[in-house]
């Protein structure tokens, strides 16, 4: 799968499920129930125990029915670990341009983290084509990605942090490129207890809010 394959569904399913987990158990659960619930975009977070091992399972048994990132990826060595498992993309909390620089030098997709003008304008300068935009809630939400999207009319932004089924109307009008949500819809409660129906239930929900804030018509998941 190339960079702009990779970019292009994400765009189109306009959900990067954030997959946090206490073991590679838990996590690859979380995987199978939000593919269960009609997203087919995954990132994986290097804060998951064993998180490659996890990726690697999830290349394996899924391939190209999902696109599978890394996530907090904050250093190169990480990077190159995660690419070398079946990792397609890379995200990082903040930007990172070693970060990028190991995915371009692979042709793979680097999602760095920003939340000032200056770190996006930096991003962008770096070849970054989709700029993760955190911890998004904490600064105004909606409000604050709408205010981003003024000078930067033409930059693909992926609000992370406060993002829930509640607001995603919100910032698909704000002009977010994709959302990126976790804890709002991989419960660490749910997957304590072991109810992953829970979680396929939010993952179906979101799927809908975001096609209806899209206007797209609904599409029938099996």
């Amino acid at each position: 799968m190339t960079r702009d394959d990779v970019i292009r569904r994400i765009g189109e399913v306009g959900i990067i499920p954030v997959v946090r987990a206490a073991s590679v158990d838990d996590a690859i659960r979380a995987v199978d129930a939000i593919c269960a619930g009609g997203i087919s975009i995954i990132e994986i977070t290097m804060t998951v125990p064993n998180a490659t091992d996890v990726i690697r399972q999830v290349a394996r048994e899924y391939g190209d029915k999902v696109v599978l990132g890394a996530g907090t990826v904050t250093t190169p060595e990480q990077a190159n670990l995660c690419l070398a498992v079946g990792a397609a993309f890379l995200v990082s909390p903040g930007l990172s341009l070693s970060v990028i620089s190991v995915a371009q030098a692979s042709g793979k997709l680097a999602i760095p983290g920003a939340l000032t003008p200056t770190e996006l304008m930096t991003a962008q300068d770096a070849g970054a084509s989709l700029i993760k935009i955190f911890p998004c809630g904490n600064v105004g939400g909606a409000k604050y990605l709408k205010a981003l999207k003024g000078p930067f009319p033409n930059a693909n932004l992926i609000p992370t942090g406060g993002v829930s089924v509640e607001n995603a109307a919100e910032f698909i009008a704000a002009g977010a490129f994709a959302l990126g949500v976790g804890g709002e819809l991989v419960s660490a409660v749910a997957l304590r207890e072991g109810n992953l129906q829970k979680i396929t239930e939010a993952a179906r929900e979101l799927v809908h809010a975001v096609r209806v804030a899209r206007h797209l018509p609904e599409k029938t998941i099996a």
